[in-house]
């Protein structure tokens, strides 16, 4: 189990699973003004997943509201009418509800008293009014000290000094054509260009009557992309705008006259998004090695997408190229995972380089890619195989043993242990070969001459086996036929003619058993057998 983010500023305990803080955390920092809220994502391994953290970041009051200037400097007429409200600089605390700014002070004095207004931002400002009327003979200068405070429990503050000098009179105080200005600006537009133009008039004449125009109580980075034009009132760009870092700027615009009469008016600029960034590919998690026998829709990554473009221009979809045994499937918050989507064959294609491509849809559309190289592991789903099918091997008869007759050669595309091959015999005509020398030498396989004596003389031994089961059974039919009962017969009950003495017994087998020895003579010598049973026994034996 760990953490995935951005910024890793959590950790995981590995044994009790605790999320820990890893790093300091300023919520002010990483969220600004807004209510912060930190997406994480907890990758899980084996199998692979992937779950979703929010941390809320509180928070806490640890900055106090502080004003722009330590001294704000005012003129004001000796013939300004009570009731008569100017403007100052407001406060800004970066810390967010009760915590952030919540009321205005003023030192106690008899000619000034505080009133607190709201922007349409939401901003608080305070207005200065005159309570009695002003004489500058009789005190030129006012010296006030205002305050601002925050809600928080105890209260945080910050104080600005405010310098009044009293002049005379100036009858009427500029007046803007309108409270609040709105614009909408493209963020690709370039520097120099015209957002809107405010104007004041002033009822006064002549010198009481001219207007200068100033920013009033700006951020930093708003006067550093707008520049005013105290004269006219036009604003226009100084630097390239960026929706992704600002979608909008709120400045106040105040017009003073000559006899420091000021009014003020709310400017809200609104920018526009346009598909100025391209998608990123954020890979998470990669699986080391795939197994080739791995199932369809095992997960072997996660990837995330980001574009900081707004609506259809950050709408990312996410592709595969390429005819690759892969693909991906949606999961949440931009997430996505790849699995595998058909067989894998490690002999066949040991590794894959897949590229994803993530396309925006903006007009024009906008797209990035990603490549990562995914290694397929080795099973063992291959047998060995032999090089050839068959061996012959000449041998001479008179090896020693232990000799090296031949070499055989298997082959295993698998790798590692799976590859490795062993051989052993499993089968052998080595006794069928003993039993044929007993029948004649090996012939020395010296030549192709030699070859073809042993297969003759292996020929002419069967020849002989064959022949000789022949003969035997032909005597055996002859034995057979003259054991049939015959008058006068040598072979009945009766006396030969001639010898006149009794038949042995044993007779026949003595006869079948010299026919078999004489068989075993060379083939070319002839011999008869008696074909008469009723002739003379001891010719017939004489003739055999």
């Amino acid at each position: 189990l760990r953490v995935s983010a951005e910024k890793l500023l959590f950790q995981v305990d590995a044994e009790s699973g605790d999320l820990l803080v890893k790093d300091r955390i300023d919520r002010e920092q990483i969220c600004r003004e807004r209510r912060c809220e930190l997406q994480l994502e907890a990758v899980v391994e084996n199998p692979l997943n992937i779950f979703h953290i929010t941390v809320v970041v509180e928070d806490i009051n640890d900055h106090a509201p502080q004003f722009h200037k330590d001294e704000i400097h005012l003129e004001i007429s000796e013939s300004v009418s009570p009731g008569t409200g100017t403007i100052l600089d407001f406060a800004k605390d970066p810390d967010i509800g009760m915590n952030s700014l919540s009321k205005y002070q003023l030192s106690p004095n008899e000619y000034f008293s505080l009133v607190v207004k709201d922007n349409p931002d939401g901003v608080k400002y305070p207005e200065l009014v005159l309570k009695k009327s002003l004489d500058r003979e009789t005190q030129s200068a006012h010296r006030l000290v205002l305050t601002a405070l925050d809600g928080g429990v105890p209260p945080r503050s910050g104080t600005a000094q405010i310098q009044i000098l009293v002049v005379d009179a100036n009858d009427n105080p500029p007046v803007f054509s309108q409270d609040v200005y709105r614009v909408s600006l493209r963020e690709d537009v370039p520097p120099g260009t015209s957002v809107l133009r405010v104007r004041a008039t002033d009822q006064d004449e002549g010198f009481n009557a001219e207007i200068t125009y100033s920013f009033l109580a700006v951020a930093d980075k708003a006067q550093h992309v707008f520049s005013l034009d105290s004269v006219t009132g036009n604003i226009i760009t100084h630097q390239p705008l960026d929706f992704e870092d600002v979608e909008r700027y709120t400045m106040d615009v105040e017009a003073k006259d000559r006899g420091s009469l000021s009014t003020r008016c709310n400017v809200i600029i609104e920018i526009l998004d346009v598909n100025d960034n391209s998608p990123e590919i954020i890979i998470t998690s990669l699986s080391s090695q795939i197994l080739e026998d791995s199932p369809t829709g095992m997960v072997v990554a996660l990837f995330k997408t980001r574009d900081q473009d707004s609506r259809e221009n950050g709408d990312v979809t996410c592709n595969l190229s390429g005819d690759v045994p892969f693909k991906i499937h949606s999961s949440s918050n931009n997430y996505y995972k790849l699995v595998t989507d058909g067989a894998l064959d490690r002999e066949q294609t040991p590794e894959y380089n897949v590229t994803i491509t993530a396309t925006d849809k903006g007009k024009p559309p906008l797209s990035s890619s990603r490549s990562v190289t995914l290694h397929i592991g080795d099973v063992n789903d291959n047998a060995p195989f032999f090089q050839q099918s068959a061996y012959s091997v000449h041998v001479p008869e008179n090896n020693p043993p232990g000799a090296s007759i031949a070499q055989v050669s298997a082959s295993d595309p698998d790798l590692g242990p799976n590859g490795h091959v062993s051989y052993s015999i499993v089968a052998s005509d080595l006794d069928l070969q003993e039993a044929l020398p007993d029948l004649s030498d090996h012939p020395t396989p010296s030549d192709p001459q030699s070859e073809l004596q042993f297969y003759l003389v292996v020929a002419l031994t069967l020849i002989s086996v064959l022949f000789l089961l022949a003969v035997i059974l032909a005597i055996a039919l002859r034995l057979r036929r003259s054991s049939i009962p015959a008058a006068g017969g040598c072979f009945g009950s009766v006396l030969c003619s001639k010898s006149g003495s009794e038949i042995p017994p044993n007779y026949r087998e003595k006869r079948s058993q010299r026919s078999i020895r004489i068989l075993k003579a060379p083939t070319t010598q002839s011999f008869t057998v008696p074909t008469n049973p009723l002739r003379d026994c001891s010719d017939t034996h004489s003739r055999i």
